[in-house]
């Protein structure tokens, strides 16, 4: 690409400047600053369409990044969200913002948030650093405002790179805060399967959040802080925190228990978001889960497509298979079945649910009810009786919030009570209260978990484009994907955090059709796009280079799959 002087830049803008919108057409291109050089990929059409994109690139040298920043994969996605948030931070302290109609005068990036997440925004490598970001292009009405643009492109623009992308303006001891919280949280969840966990909750965490809609930590004095009860205490060493303790949940059934608002759903949201690294202050630095946990819920009215409910679901009216179980409007006991069984499929090794957000027939048939009604005439399986099986067929461990039925006493490994937002191991007594039963409810699980079909996604039921060559791929929200003419509601998968998660498992689902030829299982077709991924990063998904991506899990992009309502599929 050939790349032209600055002044080449702001010698157009002063020629376009009053001329109609679509002059600023001309600026694409590649533009040679004093310190960096500057890259316009994409001109907006209007004043009130997506800002353009634009991308900045420093020399790593001239940068002054050291080479311990980014030695290992974890160091250099820590570096990058580091400076993407000092990107994002410096935006709102130097630019002006509104510089006429629509949007413009806006410079943005990827909006941070609680966790370290890699990004398209931001790419480090041995070579350079290079930012990604949106810039509005002012204008008056249709007119363009080249005084304006001139502005943002030499006064603006400058001093947000300035601040953000060279070392010597970066807050040094911040920066290796940043580095070294992800490493130490990265390590911590390396050493769970030698130590046969599936989670640790560091002693000292803070847990609560400040709201529901506000992920960061309860600012309030009255927070109270995690300490271990002692049966679970476990000590590890962290290359940079050094000798940490907290408690280790081990693998198996374990029940939190306890009176309502006491924090048994919190320590399970925390749990939750242990899949990732978080930011340092957060309160979940050393909260820390198996890659592969996933929070399951009901999702009434959620699409299911030839998903083998069998173990959970059988003999259902009118001889409907649930071997090969479809429908478009699910109930709360068949989505459950449905995402705990397609959660398998792509490898979940760990399983969180809340009493609060599943199907209460699919969790639990007690003894009344088994008196009243027959097992010939209920075709659900509680998951009372196959939690246990999962793990000992399955190696798939669970985590489970219970406060109404002591039923569950009789499957768990371990109980943990939760107490004024303090853990307690009630694991004994429990089990005495389960052994004092006079009566018990009857097993109807069987004797072993079972097995479930595999499926191949056909990639016909999956068209992006609307029109014969617009191809749509865009978020609606964080948990809602618009793909072609489809809307993907994925509103029950709340392991996403990020929105820019959401988009890229939309260019994901466009993506993973080349490797689907009838014959592969959705786990092995998985398998290929992690490795493309990994091997050559986010920047392969969508057709243009863009700053609005974020890293996210097959086992997301599954249950995106999964719930779209144009899928089919080969049972195989």
């Amino acid at each position: 690409m050939e790349i032209k002087a600055a002044q080449d830049l702001r010698d157009h803008l002063r020629r376009i400047d009053g001329k109609g919108y679509k002059a600023y057409k001309g600026l694409q291109g590649a533009y040679l600053f004093p310190s960096w050089s500057l890259f316009i990929d994409h001109v907006q059409g209007d004043p009130f369409a997506a800002p353009s994109r634009i991308r900045v690139r420093v020399d790593r040298e001239r940068s002054g990044l050291l080479p311990d920043t980014s030695t290992r994969k974890i160091r250099t996605i820590a570096t990058c969200d580091f400076l993407t948030r000092e990107f994002f931070r410096n935006c709102r302290k130097y630019a002006k913002g509104n510089r006429g109609t629509g949007k413009s005068g806006v410079i943005v990036n990827d909006t941070p948030v609680q966790q370290i997440l890699e990004k398209s925004a931001m790419v480090l490598n041995d070579d350079w650093v290079e930012v990604r970001f949106f810039m509005g292009l002012p204008g008056h009405g249709r007119g363009i405002s080249g005084k304006d643009a001139i502005a943002m492109f030499f006064e603006e623009l400058p001093r947000i790179v300035e601040a953000s992308l060279f070392m010597k303006r970066l807050p040094t001891a911040a920066l290796y805060q940043h580095i070294e919280t992800a490493e130490d949280a990265d390590h911590l969840r390396g050493l769970l399967p030698a130590l046969h966990l599936i989670g640790f909750v560091g002693d000292g965490a803070l847990l609560p959040r400040a709201s529901g809609i506000d992920p960061r930590p309860l600012a309030s004095k009255l927070a109270i802080r995690f300490k271990t009860p002692e049966r679970y205490r476990v000590s590890v060493a962290l290359p940079n925190r050094g000798p940490v303790t907290g408690m280790g949940i081990p693998e198996g059934v374990t029940l939190i228990v306890g009176g309502g608002y006491h924090g048994k759903s919190t320590l399970l949201n925390a749990l939750e978001m242990g899949i990732y690294n978080h930011i340092p202050n957060d309160g979940r630095e050393l909260v820390v889960t198996l890659p592969q946990t996933v929070k399951v819920r009901a999702a009434d009215s959620r699409n299911i497509e030839k998903t083998d409910i069998s173990p959970f679901i059988n003999n259902l009216p009118y001889q409907k298979d649930t071997r090969s179980f479809s429908t478009k409007n699910a109930s709360g006991s068949t989505s459950q079945a449905a995402n705990i069984v397609e959660a398998i499929e792509v490898g979940a090794n760990v399983l969180l649910l809340d009493e609060d957000t599943s199907a209460t027939n699919f969790m639990i048939r007690d003894l009344r009810m088994q008196q009243l009604v027959a097992k010939s005439q209920e075709p659900i399986t509680p998951f009372i009786d196959k939690v246990a099986q999962l793990y000992r067929d399955k190696q798939v461990s669970t985590v489970l919030v219970m406060g109404g039925s002591g039923d569950y006493f009789e499957v768990a490994d371990h109980v943990i009570q939760m107490a004024d937002y303090q853990p307690r191991d009630v694991t004994e007594k429990a089990r005495q209260i389960a052994a004092a039963g006079k009566e018990r409810r009857r097993e109807e699980g069987g004797d072993h978990f079972g097995d479930t079909a595999s499926r191949s996604p056909v990639a016909g039921s999956f068209n992006p484009y609307r029109g014969p060559r617009r191809l749509k791929i865009s978020a609606g929200r964080r948990r809602e994907i618009l793909f072609g003419s489809t809307v993907v509601d994925m509103w029950d998968v709340e392991q996403i955090v990020d929105i820019s998660q959401t988009r890229a498992i939309g260019y994901a689902i466009h993506y993973a059709t080349r490797y689907m030829d009838g014959q592969r299982s959705l786990r092995e077709l998985l398998h290929l796009v992690a490795t493309d991924l990994s091997e050559k990063g986010l920047d392969i998904l969508p057709p243009y280079v863009t700053g609005d991506l974020a890293a996210f899990r097959t086992i997301e992009l599954a249950a995106a799959i999964n719930r779209m309502r144009t899928l089919r599929v080969n049972q195989i």
